[in-house]
């Protein structure tokens, strides 16, 4: 046993020095990044990421080569400053990379991720600045019928702040995401660590909730154990989940100290979520004061196979008339959902409807996102 647990710290050490000793990615001074890895024996491998072109503004794929001594490198063209994520592929097999500790998770995808530095990369990492607090926070839901999960994020100061109020952001995520997607692949907890530092945004509450009606908290951190993530889930888009939002609503008013008028309320979502805040802000007109959708999926307002849409005119109407300080709008050129966004441009036009539009590069992609989140929090409040 003694000679067994001597060997074990060696062992973890030689793993160590063997990672260390690959540098993978490694930021060059031009902006470029090279990819290696040690994969000896394989007959193809590839990166993968949303740095490289991709069908319909999506993840491209580049082909690495082989070294001597079984190390395959690329090396990228000069990119811009910004957040990146990418994955190996070897023979078919994709994987992460060994000698690059930082991860996130996207529905059930691990993959890596690597900023470069510069305006918009400073903007996503952890700065110099006062920090809020994040906490993950449970809450009872009767019209769902189970306790559900949220990530709550303070902003600098508000533990120490005595009687002020706090306008509130509900962010919402996409299909397949949970209440961890926004603090992680959004960067939304440094997002707003640096502009409200910088004073280009309000300090604020911003409450992301899990918009999975039949998921309670993201995979393995609720009752049911570690169950595997996935995309395909009952109950996300019958209006389910819209009903219940008031019990959120509710919990924060009554948990934090906030400013309880449409003035002091914002909601914004991605692509499902985008949905759910289009819906839930035409339900409950007079709530909400800021409405964000990016890139929403709103298909049409006259599916009648669906029972959220029922009224939508009426409802839209009531909204508008009750008065909304910001309806701001945001898409991909090469998003799978522009068609849909722009029937309901077409639409707010038609009714004389006001809203900001913004439309930017590339797809269906958490870069747009980010780029979205920080626009929009500059604007509200």
């Amino acid at each position: 046993m003694t000679a067994l647990t001597c060997a074990l710290p060696a062992a973890g050490q030689q793993a160590i020095f063997t990672a260390e000793g690959l540098r993978s990615p490694q930021m060059n001074e031009d902006n470029s990044v090279t990819f290696r890895l040690f994969a000896p024996g394989a007959g193809r491998v590839t990166v993968t990421g949303d740095f490289i072109a991709g069908k319909d503004g999506g993840w491209g794929t580049a082909e690495m080569t082989e070294a001597d001594g079984g190390v395959w490198t690329w090396t990228s063209g000069p990119l811009a400053t910004e957040l990146y994520s990418y994955a190996f592929n070897v023979d078919g097999l994709q994987m992460t990379d060994p000698s690059n500790v930082f991860l996130m998770r996207d529905v059930r995808s691990i993959m890596n991720i690597f900023i470069v530095p510069g305006e918009r990369g400073d903007l996503y990492s952890v700065n110099d600045v006062p920090h809020g607090t994040v906490s993950k926070v449970w809450y009872h839901s009767l019209s769902l019928g189970t306790d559900r999960r949220m990530t709550v994020y303070l902003p600098a100061g508000y533990e120490d702040s005595g009687t002020r109020r706090y306008p509130v952001l509900y962010l919402l995520h996409g299909m397949g995401g949970d209440e961890d997607a926004w603090p992680t692949l959004g960067r939304a907890v440094q997002i707003l660590d640096n502009l409200i530092a910088s004073g280009k945004a309000e300090p604020m509450i911003v409450v992301m909730p899990n918009g999975n009606a039949a998921l309670p908290s993201a995979p393995g951190e609720g009752p049911s154990g570690l169950v595997q993530p996935t995309s395909d889930l009952p109950k996300t888009k019958d209006g389910s989940y819209e009903a219940s939002f008031p019990e959120i609503i509710s919990y924060v008013d009554s948990h934090y100290r906030t400013v309880r008028k449409p003035s002091g309320r914002a909601i914004a979502g991605l692509s499902m979520g985008g949905f759910h805040s289009f819906h839930i802000s035409k339900e409950y007109p007079g709530t909400f004061g800021y409405v964000g959708l990016f890139s929403a999926a709103v298909r049409s307002l006259e599916d009648s196979s669906n029972p959220i849409y029922s009224d939508s005119d009426a409802k839209l109407a009531a909204q508008f008339r009750a008065g909304v300080s910001l309806y701001y709008i945001a898409i991909g050129e090469d998003d799978f959902l522009y068609e849909e966004n722009r029937v309901l441009r077409s639409y707010l036009d038609s009714h004389g409807y006001p809203y900001e539009y913004h439309e930017s590069s590339g797809g269906h992609i958490w870069r747009n996102w980010r780029v979205y989140l920080a626009d929009f929090v500059q604007k509200i409040f």
